[in-house]
């Protein structure tokens, strides 16, 4: 039963993961603060909605909350690490969560900030932004 509810959603979330329906180019959308707010608002319901649902609360047990996260509200070079390339931060222990995070290693500097910052900042989260230089950091290591 699971497995059959679990096989369409996977769908959903490569098709959303594969897609980048930007109509900017990266310049473009860290040229203001309110369009890399907007840009991350974008990027979030693009990407991250499958999962995580409108309100940042994902699905006990499947997909963790985004609400209060020490992944997101933490470092956000670790942050970045977990969301582009899966490298799970020492606050989210292996085993929590039966899923494992999308690759987004495919978003520019300037979208993975944004989409990073909105969620900082959302759902009840007041944590700094992040910028592009931080996401270039992030790659390195």
């Amino acid at each position: 039963m699971f497995l059959r509810r679990a096989l369409p959603l996977g769908l959903l979330l490569l098709v959303g993961a594969c897609s980048q329906q930007s109509g900017q180019s990266p310049r473009a959308s860290a040229a203001g603060s309110s369009g890399a707010a907007d840009r991350g608002a974008a990027l979030y319901g693009q990407n991250c909605v499958p999962c995580h649902h409108e309100n940042g609360e994902g699905v006990p047990k499947v997909f963790p909350s985004l609400s209060g996260s020490p992944a997101v509200v933490g470092d956000p070079i670790e942050l970045a690490q977990w969301v582009l390339s899966q490298k799970r931060p020492a606050s989210i222990p292996a085993g929590r969560y039966p899923t494992q995070m999308l690759l987004f290693g495919w978003m520019s500097d300037a979208d993975a900030a944004a989409v990073m910052t909105y969620i900082r900042s959302h759902f009840g989260n007041s944590a700094p932004a992040v910028d592009a230089a931080t996401i270039a950091k992030a790659r390195e290591k």
